[in-house]
């Protein structure tokens, strides 16, 4: 037994849960803080433990910037009534957060967050089948949501429910084509093996950006991201599949929204921005000392920083689509799109050879 390959498993299993984990609290806070700004408000600048106002110049600039925020927020969801509604199918109603969130952080076991430190790659799982076990966790997401509609014993969830399953059948097939071009540029399913060949012949995007702007536009309809809340669209739905949704249990529904939002930014990185390498930044996927490895994971992040704050400035930005208008999009814009990018594609590529 490689106890080596184990314990640097389990640490690296540590390191991202606990990092996804941070980046969704205070991404909930860079949300109320750019919403904040775009509409001309201050944003949470109040909570802080009583410690903090003791702290010269440095205790009032951070009880401001609203860093504590998360930590409140958290502790409210942690001692909020746990209140169930009468007539709900309770095992269902229950079953449906953990079912919502635990694919959003299964997501994250195969994607590639840096190369190499030492002899250790940095990434959970590095399969060779990456894309299709991303596809195929993500897809497993809209139970947990139908779960709670059905389980919720209302009108209101139960159409949310069934918006968010139509919504996901119709997004799902033209964001899995739009990955179709890069697998065929590319010839790998492999995450890593993407990167290693965008870090030689340049960025995805620049090959493919019709892929890219499909992908994008897609991973807006997955996470049920605004212009395309519909499943929970409070001024037409109350709240959705989580009307009947309440302390703990709303707080993973919270979670694994985020979470995907998280995801969707590493895997728009990885696949279309070249993950942890830089056009001008020579990397290959030789053993890295600390330090290289450590900028690797800083490049990464920073693209995937970058790409969740475009989720947050779309929020607000951008209204919510109708209905019809989001399923014409998805059927009669983005599915023949996306078959006309993998033709084009595969001719070019054919011309080449």
């Amino acid at each position: 037994m490689d106890w080596n390959f184990i314990i640097f498993s389990l640490v690296k299993i540590a390191v991202v849960v606990g990092v996804v984990q941070g980046l969704v609290a205070y991404s909930v806070l860079a949300e109320r803080k750019i919403s904040a700004w775009i509409q001309d408000r201050v944003g949470p600048n109040r909570t802080a433990p009583p410690f903090v106002k003791f702290i010269p110049v440095l205790g009032p600039f951070l009880t401001r910037l609203g860093i504590f925020q998360p930590l409140a927020d958290g502790l409210k969801f942690m001692f909020k009534e746990d209140f169930t509604p009468a007539g709900v199918k309770k095992i269902y109603f229950f079953l449906a957060p953990a079912v919502s969130v635990i694919p959003a952080m299964l997501t994250v076991a195969v994607i590639p967050f840096g190369s190499m430190i030492g002899n250790q790659k940095m990434v959970i799982a590095d399969l060779n089948v990456g894309i299709l076990y991303t596809f195929g966790i993500v897809s497993m997401g809209v139970y947990g949501i139908v779960l709670a509609g059905y389980a919720s014993n209302s009108k209101y969830p139960m159409f949310g429910g069934i918006r968010s399953s139509a919504q996901m059948i119709s997004y799902e097939i033209s964001m899995g084509m739009s990955v179709i071009p890069v697998l065929l540029i590319v010839g790998n399913l492999n995450l890593s093996q993407i990167i290693g060949w965008q870090a030689t012949n340049g960025w995805l995007v620049v090959y493919s950006p019709i892929s890219f702007i499909i992908f994008m536009v897609a991973s807006f309809a997955e996470t049920n991201r605004t212009p395309f809340d519909l499943p929970e669209a409070e001024t037409e739905l109350v709240g959705g599949y989580h009307t009947e949704y309440g302390s703990m249990k709303f707080a993973l529904f919270f979670l694994a929204e985020y979470s995907n939002m998280v995801s969707s930014s590493a895997m728009m990185v990885t696949l279309f921005f070249g993950g942890w390498t830089l056009p001008f930044w020579g990397l290959d996927h030789a053993p890295t000392s600390l330090g290289m490895g450590l900028a690797h994971i800083g490049v990464f992040m920073a693209k995937m920083i970058f790409f969740m704050v475009v989720f947050i400035w779309v929020r607000w930005m951008f209204p919510r689509f109708r209905y019809d208008q989001l399923m014409d999009l998805g059927w009669r814009r983005f599915l023949p799109l996306a078959l006309v990018n993998i033709l084009i594609t595969a001719v070019w590529l054919w011309i080449r050879s």
